[in-house]
């Protein structure tokens, strides 16, 4: 049994074994440090287990500007998610001329150290247009571009301990550990599920629908990092998750917790999750409004790039996909009667707007 491939070829664990740790624990005291915020945290740990291979670590100007324009990395492999350390002037004068900075958590734990190779000042417009479509402030994610600070430094990492969580630890799996379990269970074929929120009736008919369909295992994968602002807590839904699962075959499903911080980027978003799951060890992916936002989705765009995955990425993504679906409702007349830009208005009830990449058959 193979399990499909990391992107990129390699799964990028930047955490080392237990003597290179102490070693980059007692070189970490010499170096300047910076205090990571609550997205930061959520980056960092997928960068150090490999949740965001091919990435290792926070890009440089050149990968930042390659994922804006392109979608894709210096050498061509797909991105379509900028991932930038931002921080403050007081950071960048603090540097100096020293290239080293140590990524602290809140209570101060050494979590990495980063090798600085670019430090620059962030066009937070052009970015937001670029990701989102926009830059209406109105938009959370366009809002959350705009909270970072001024400027952007990117560079290597060098892990020294992944970020501490004090709940469901035993639903955290690294993507290491996800895929040593499938190996375990024999699945090589895996439909992750996507959600940030409450799962309802219509949620379970679609995981089940989507691993039939599918012929594959169930892993409910949901996102506990920052989602969007007014939605419920994580631990609240982490229980309902837990209570969901228990109507699923046990041999077939399983239940795993990412620390992701969403950006509501539309069709960007949906790629990045498929990506991430993918690393994860699973060959399909399956959403409840994974993409975030629906009033402001711009539904011509998502076509176009959509289009254009069909016609040129999947090879790139090489995931075993070859056909995208969205479930779209007509707002009140004839398709015929509207403009391209009018056509489909995606449905207003979350549990029905997903995406599903599957097998060819």
């Amino acid at each position: 049994m193979t399990l499909i491939d990391p992107h990129g070829g390699t799964l990028c664990n930047l955490i080392p074994d237990s003597g290179e740790v102490l070693a980059r624990r007692k070189e970490s005291v010499a170096y300047p440090s910076f205090t990571l915020n609550a997205k930061h945290l959520c980056d960092l740990e997928l960068l150090l287990n490999g949740g965001f291979s091919p990435l290792r670590g926070f890009m440089n100007q050149d990968e930042y500007q390659s994922v804006l324009e392109k979608m894709r990395l210096p050498d061509g492999t797909l991105w379509p998610i900028p991932i930038v350390l931002d921080v403050g002037e007081d950071t960048v004068e603090m540097l100096g001329n020293q290239r080293k900075l140590v990524l602290r958590d809140m209570e101060g734990n050494p979590l990495a150290i980063l090798d600085v190779a670019d430090i620059w000042e962030a066009d937070k417009d052009a970015e937001a247009r670029a990701v989102l479509g926009t830059d209406d402030i109105r938009h959370s994610g366009v809002a959350l571009i705009h909270k970072c600070q001024r400027f952007y430094v990117g560079g290597a990492l060098f892990g020294i301990q992944l970020p501490h969580h004090y709940d469901f630890n035993r639903f955290r799996n690294t993507p290491t550990e996800l895929r040593r379990q499938f190996e375990e269970k024999g699945w090589s074929s895996v439909v992750a599920f996507q959600t940030r929120n409450p799962l309802h009736r219509v949620h379970e008919e679609l995981m089940r629908r989507a691993a039939e369909e599918a012929g594959a295992k169930l892993l409910l994968h949901p996102v506990v990092g920052l989602t969007q602002a007014g939605d419920l807590s994580y631990i609240v839904r982490v229980h309902c998750y837990r209570n969901v699962i228990k109507r699923f075959p046990p041999d077939k499903s399983m239940l795993s917790l990412l620390c992701l911080a969403m950006r509501m980027a539309g069709p960007r978003e949906a790629l990045w999750h498929t990506i991430i799951r993918k690393n994860h060890g699973c060959t399909h992916f399956a959403g409840a409004d994974n993409i975030g936002v629906i009033t402001t989705f711009d539904v011509a765009r998502s076509q176009s790039i959509i289009e254009h995955l069909r016609n040129s990425t999947f090879n790139a993504l090489s995931l075993l996909s070859a056909a995208v679906e969205l479930i779209f409702a007509a707002s009140g007349c004839r398709q015929d009667e509207k403009s391209p830009e009018q056509r489909y208005t995606p449905l207003l009830v979350p549990e029905v707007h997903w995406m599903l990449l599957r097998k060819n058959r």
